[in-house]
């Protein structure tokens, strides 16, 4: 990669988006595990899948493919995004791809990628949205894309040459569907990452329309979030992709409706009012490419939020080709308080990349139950949180305090719950102590 890839990747990287799964109740612990799946179906990059199908599924599940960021992975994405356990609610299924470039950046540069079945990273993902489908009995009307930073770009190249495939997308900090194109071969445009690529509405609208000609059937709503201070990927590209998919769907430029739904966030809708419109756009003030995405509001856009999951999943129709179970090993080994019989105990797992960290905290209940608990972890020297979801943090840097929030605070013996943070800096050797009260 080229030096100057590396650093703006690096960015991406260390400005992931913040994510706030909004739950109203705790939900059972769960035996589902993210599946490696092996020989999905064409795939040209050599991209790498994994599934997750919660214990209960509904009965027609939605299907939701899930894009990671720069230097970022499928499961990393699972374990920090809030999505299955809004999944192990809901009951839909989640395909979380990986890239294996060095770069872990999507292809959404090149003239294949750019164009239907033209070849690169896009063949491989439709591949796997395949084989989902010809294995459970998923909801043609409730597949959906969702991407952050460069999966936040390639959310809007698969709505754009898949349009008969995907009803809704949500981009969370990315660009307009065509803004990176090259034809040098490079990964990445500065141009379009600095906010210089201004188009018409006509102009962007036609670049979707282009990449697949004569197709006239119905196009993917589309949700954009965006913070208006982003250096990595301008804030002018959160406008131009408002104008972009207000053309693709034929709806006005001008505001439905507009309102304030969490703290510095102003929402404008398009072309209709409620909770699924043609087009919605959520911009928070003073944010960069860190914004406090919240991926309950995601999963309410996609249409996700309606089904009630059956007793069990439904069995596939054929047996997963060499599948290997369970995660990854965390980056770290989770440290653990000692098992209580009447407070409360902690467990934290890291996903870790240069310069920062995701970690995901489980707190279970002793004999006694909660009615909320306190968890304190002390961070390395130089380490800081700058995100934290399901939790509430008091300070950001030495000793840590996490406590419950409204929904999670009341566990019955032996249930658990989780939260998680994103930080700055080394998460290594964190310790978690669990106080119940």
């Amino acid at each position: 990669m080229k030096p100057r890839l590396a650093l703006l990747a690096a960015a991406l990287a260390t400005a992931l988006a913040t994510v706030t799964a909004v739950v109203t109740a705790p939900n059972p612990a769960s035996a589902a595990t993210l599946t490696q799946v092996t020989n999905f179906g064409t795939n040209p990059t050599n991209l790498q899948m994994h599934l997750y199908v919660p214990d209960r599924v509904a009965a027609r599940p939605a299907l939701l493919l899930a894009l990671h960021y720069c230097t970022g992975s499928g499961p990393a994405l699972h374990t920090g995004y809030g999505l299955s356990s809004l999944a192990d609610r809901y009951g839909y299924i989640v395909i979380y791809p990986s890239v294996t470039r060095s770069s872990k950046c999507w292809d959404v540069s090149s003239p294949q990628a750019l164009r239907r079945d033209g070849g690169s990273d896009p063949v491989g993902l439709k591949s796997m949205i395949d084989y989902v489908r010809n294995r459970y009995p998923v909801d043609a009307n409730r597949i959906g894309v969702a991407g952050f930073s460069s999966g936040a770009m390639m959310t809007n190249v698969m709505a754009g040459v898949y349009p008969d495939v995907f009803n809704a997308g949500v981009s969370s900090s990315g660009v307009p569907f065509g803004c990176f194109a090259t034809t040098n071969g490079s990964e990445w445009n500065s141009e379009c990452s600095g906010g210089r690529i201004v188009k018409t509405p006509q102009q962007w609208g036609d670049l979707v329309r282009n990449a697949y000609p004569g197709y006239t059937g119905k196009r993917p709503r589309m949700q954009i979030w965006h913070g208006t201070t982003d250096t990595t990927l301008s804030y002018v590209n959160f406008g131009e992709q408002v104008k972009q998919w207000t053309n693709v769907l034929g709806v006005s430029q001008t505001p439905t409706s507009t309102d304030y739904p969490q703290t510095s966030a102003t929402r404008t809708r398009y072309g209709g009012t409620g909770g699924t419109p043609p087009v919605e756009a959520i911009s928070f003030q003073g944010y960069g490419h860190s914004i406090p995405f919240d991926a309950a509001q995601a999963v309410r856009f996609l249409g996700f939020d309606s089904a009630s999951p059956t007793t069990g999943p439904p069995n596939p129709t054929t047996t997963p080709p060499n599948p290997t179970t369970g995660p990854p090993n965390p980056t770290t080994p989770p440290p653990t308080t000692p098992p209580a019989t009447g407070g409360c105990s902690a467990s934290v797992s890291l996903n870790s990349w240069t310069g920062g960290f995701v970690a995901t905290v489980k707190v279970t209940a002793g004999s006694s139950g909660t009615r909320g608990w306190t968890v304190s972890m002390t961070l390395p020297g130089g380490s800081s949180v700058t995100g934290t979801w399901s939790a509430t943090a008091s300070g950001s840097s030495g000793t840590v305090r996490f406590t419950n929030v409204d929904y999670n605070g009341a566990l019955g013996a032996g249930q658990s719950t989780e939260f998680g943070f994103q930080g700055n800096g080394s998460g290594a050797g964190m310790t978690p102590t669990c106080t119940a009260s």
